[in-house]
């Protein structure tokens, strides 16, 4: 059985995994191996660096130095579409950006021009073709994993994705704040500034707005999900706080975030099959109406619409 480690340095003695399931992934014509084990994902980092035409040496003594991925590195059994098995050094899936991202063209010594459009591609794009290929949609849960693995993994998701949907609200909430406050002191140029913003989203959303292997939404529709979790997050918010003033306010953005995960199985807007998108967004206006219809302002009226079948 061939095996990874590079030539000159010592092997790290690790156990070697045997996956339930390996998959041949098609990056842009690049085969990546991605192997199924107890429900983690796990990525052959060696076939990626080949890809790259970059050291292995240099890679491996990276993934080491790392006490994150050192730690969280496995030796998987990977068989290619030849049917060639080979124990590799793999990543799980979610921690391949945290040894990608250290991956830059200031790193290497005179690139061709190929490796650098390649290199960008991999750091922008092979963790969304991934995800969606083997990691979405709570494909992680295997026969031989048990039930409170099972539980204990869709919890884990659950929180991860309920922590990045925060972030990434907070961040347009930042993002709203600061472009209200220029505006309040520049506005005698206010007209200006919105026709210059205007022309801006347009032609932002003429670039960005293209046909993915994957089949995201694009940044315009993630933009879209935010407002509008936005607007019903506040409308709940302001809702219950008049209903029971002298009550600590329920975190109604939480339960947003784990409706929208449970309905797509995205941990973040941008990973949101499009397929989904008009369904969370019919989902989020119909929550937002029935709440604004509502007489009263109890809490139990502030539930959301029902949820349809899921699989999570």
């Amino acid at each position: 059985m061939e095996a990874d480690p590079p030539n000159d340095q010592p092997k790290k003695q690790l156990d070697v995994l045997i996956p339930q399931e390996v998959k041949q992934i098609d990056f842009y014509g690049d085969e990546l191996l991605v192997a199924l084990v107890d429900g983690v994902p796990y990525v052959a980092v060696r076939p990626i660096v080949g890809f790259l035409k970059i050291d292995w040496s240099a890679q491996y003594r990276r993934i080491q130095d790392d006490e994150i991925l050192e730690e969280e590195q496995r030796m998987v059994r990977m068989t290619d579409k030849s049917n060639k098995q080979r124990d590799m050094l793999s990543l799980p899936l979610e921690l391949l950006p945290g040894w990608i991202f250290t991956v830059t063209t200031k790193r290497l010594k005179n690139p061709a021009p190929e490796t650098v459009v390649k290199l960008k591609r991999y750091r922008r794009e092979c963790f969304k073709v991934l995800w969606h290929a083997f990691g979405s949609r709570e494909q992680l849960t295997t026969p031989a994993a048990s039930a409170s693995k099972a539980v204990l993994q869709h919890t884990r998701n659950l929180g991860l994705a309920v922590a990045q949907m925060a972030e990434e609200q907070l961040a347009m909430q930042e993002h709203i704040d600061t472009v209200s406050g220029e505006v309040e002191r520049a506005h005698s140029r206010l007209d200006l500034a919105a026709e210059v913003v205007v022309k801006f989203n347009r032609r932002l959303t003429a670039v960005e707005r293209r046909v993915m292997p994957y089949e995201c939404i694009s940044p315009e529709q993630a933009g879209d999900i935010k407002l509008a979790v936005q607007r019903l997050g506040e409308l709940l918010t302001r809702k219950a706080a008049r209903a029971s003033s002298d009550q600590p306010l329920p975190n109604y953005y939480q339960g947003i975030f784990v409706e929208i995960y449970n309905r797509t199985g995205a941990p973040r807007y941008e990973l949101i099959h499009l397929e989904d998108y008009q369904g969370v967004m019919s989902f989020l206006e119909d929550w937002y109406n029935a709440a604004q219809a509502k007489p009263g302002d109890t809490v139990a009226q502030l539930e959301p619409p029902q949820s349809p079948n899921t699989n999570t």
